[in-house]
């Protein structure tokens, strides 16, 4: 089979460039000659396993595959970069792309036959004799000699020259398990992993939100590193039988695609704490940086770790539904395992933001997610989850300090929780620190580059800056990433509206009802449109509509005021507002709400706030 100026003999089993032999071992040239029978097509890297790694042999594939490509690569003049002959297609195999002419038709070709097999000694002794010489040649006498390095100091300057690693994503586990009811599983363990890496000192680490967003993506990952922004992606799959687990794992360095880093994991289910640790600690080892001293993985039930999965699963739905059975998962898990601290970090993640996504019982919920936020992290305070959401519950009672606080010790866990940083900023909007607080939102970005919900609120808080070219410009790029995300829709509205631009403004409104026909907030806003837009009649339909006594639900006032402040009725607006207040509700205008500004600093609106501020620090 011959392909440029190589021939590959299936006979003799070797490769020769115009005639003359290239040394090249067994499995280098068995993948060489996969590809060859397959020019131009994908060839998976399972196929390769199958035909070139028998099953009944113990290997690190990935390792394995990684090395063969190399020598390969090495003996055809080859490069990932800029392939010639061999093109890595990420996450799927490889492809020849040279044309290939046929054998000779004379000759019927065998396939490559193994080279004999050493006994463990002399296979030992080859290993040993091959390192030593690499080590001597390449160490000694190229940068020992050339350069003037100490082999140590040598060593050392050539792994920062190639592994220079600042920043990671964990990209979503593939499911092996030929069972899509095992989802759940695989996107747990990436949570678990991404947590684990975040301890890593000095290494940024994307949000579990932005990685989930290439799930199933045909974009190659340097495609997906330079939109993340990171160095290096870290992809893998799961495959899960009974209370057995294989874990693959591979660090892959964006700039060229290069494998520098590959696991696979066989162990027992309760084994997989340590999995997750072992894997952290070669990524670590590969970085050259520090993990953070955690304590040592404990042993934990199966049941419960796996409905702690489920937990997380649902959690991350975010909607009322998925939040209380979030909530049911970690309650149960709980109930297995009193000990189990991430549960009850669980448990109160949920109870916190449910009041965001329902009109259920607002003291409740925050006290139940504080109490359980707090149990956490008795258990165990290296976790940071629960400490940014006592952050939150703090914040939404104007306990700024006491939120602050707890803030900056979530972020001191996990410097790259973009979650904290998003709730932080609120916080210090409100502690009336906005530039400090537009800078938390930054950060949050940078760790969560395509989060829909912070990019959102980031537009929201900017137009409260008065920066409304960039908010305009931040939201428009939300459309481009989801262009049926309601809430971009309808903040852009509001925005649009105080940049002058009414049709904008109705436009993006009513984009935003049709897309969320039955939320509150997107109704209200395009009431709040009408009204200033000087459409009346419609923006009294909306409130008509919203204060229907047969909805099952009352509405919030927060939300009636925003149409009697378009409608320019301000005293109706305040005691709306006022009724808010006095019902203790999360939705109180303290926050960045462009709409309120008219009657914000009214009075009336201020003593109202102090009243409900002084009621509900009694009552904690």
């Amino acid at each position: 089979m011959q392909f440029g100026l190589f021939e590959l003999d299936l006979q003799r089993a070797e490769l020769r460039k115009q005639g003359v032999k290239v040394k090249l071992q067994e499995q280098p040239l068995k993948v060489l000659q996969v590809l060859l029978e397959n020019p131009g097509q994908i060839v998976p890297r399972e196929e390769l396993r199958q035909r070139v790694w028998p099953a009944n042999t113990f290997v690190e594939f990935d390792q394995g595959l990684y090395s063969a490509m190399s020598r390969l690569r090495d003996a055809l003049g080859d490069s990932s970069e800029s392939p010639r002959f061999i093109e890595t297609v990420a996450r799927r195999g490889y492809r020849f792309l040279a044309p290939v002419r046929g054998p000779n038709p004379e000759i019927a070709p065998r396939p490559i036959e193994p080279e004999p097999k050493l006994p463990p000694q002399g296979l030992a002794l080859r290993r040993w004799a091959s390192s030593l010489m690499a080590g001597l040649l390449g160490g000694a006498l190229l940068l020992g000699i050339v350069l003037g390095f100490n082999i140590a100091g040598a060593r050392e300057w050539l792994k920062s020259r190639t592994t220079q690693i600042r920043s990671v994503a964990v990209l979503p586990m593939q499911n092996l398990s030929n069972d899509p009811q095992q989802d759940y599983f695989a996107d747990g363990i990436t949570d678990e992993l991404t947590t684990e890496l975040a301890q890593l000192s000095n290494l940024r680490v994307t949000s579990r939100t932005s990685a989930m967003y290439y799930k199933n993506t045909k974009k190659t990952l340097p495609q997906i590193a330079r939109e993340l922004n990171v160095d290096a992606i870290l992809e893998g799959s799961v495959t899960r039988s009974g209370n057995r687990v294989r874990i693959t794992a591979q660090l892959i360095q964006a700039d060229g695609d290069r494998h520098i880093w590959a696991r696979r994991y066989d162990r027992d289910m309760r084994d997989i704490l340590d999995v997750q640790s072992s894997i952290a600690q070669g990524i670590t080892e590969e970085v050259q940086t520090k993990l953070r001293p955690v304590h040592a993985p404990r042993s934990i039930d199966l049941e419960a770790h796996d409905l702690y999965l489920r937990g997380r699963y649902a959690w991350n739905q975010r909607t009322e539904a998925s939040l209380n059975q979030a909530i049911s998962f970690f309650q149960q898990a709980i109930d297995r395992d009193p000990g189990y601290a991430e549960a009850y970090a669980g448990l109160a993640d949920s109870y916190a933001v449910l009041p965001y996504f329902s009109n259920g019982p607002l003291p409740e919920d925050l006290a139940k997610a504080r109490l359980n936020a707090e149990h956490a992290v008795q258990l165990d305070p290296t976790i940071s989850a629960p400490h940014a959401t006592l952050g939150l519950v703090h914040t939404a009672y104007h306990r700024l300090s006491a939120a602050e606080g707890e803030y900056q010790r979530a972020l001191e866990l996990n410097p790259s929780y973009a979650t904290a940083h998003h709730w932080y900023a609120f916080c210090l909007w409100l502690m009336d620190r906005r530039n400090e607080a537009l800078a938390e939102f930054e950060r949050a970005r940078h760790l969560d580059p395509v989060s829909l919900v912070i990019l959102t609120d980031e537009g929201g808080v900017l137009a409260a800056a008065h920066q409304m070219d960039e908010a305009i410009k931040t939201l428009k790029n939300v459309i481009d990433l989801d262009p049926n995300y309601p809430d971009a829709h309808r903040t852009l509205a509001a925005v649009y509206v105080q940049a002058g631009d009414i049709p904008h403004a109705i436009s993006e409104g009513r984009r935003g009802v049709d897309l969320s026909p039955h939320d509150d907030y997107a109704l209200a806003t395009m009431g709040y449109v009408y009204g200033v837009a000087g459409e009346k009649e419609q923006a009294r339909a909306m409130l008509a509509h919203l204060t229907d006594p047969r909805r099952p639900v009352a509405v919030a006032p927060f939300y009636l005021s925003l149409i009697y402040v378009g409608l320019g009725q301000k005293d109706e607006a305040l005691k709306s507002i006022e009724r808010a207040h006095n019902e203790g509700s999360l939705l109180d205008g303290s926050g960045p709400e462009l709409m309120l500004d008219p009657i914000r600093s009214d009075p009336r609106f201020q003593s109202s706030l102090r009243q409900k501020l002084q009621q509900v620090g009694s009552n904690q």
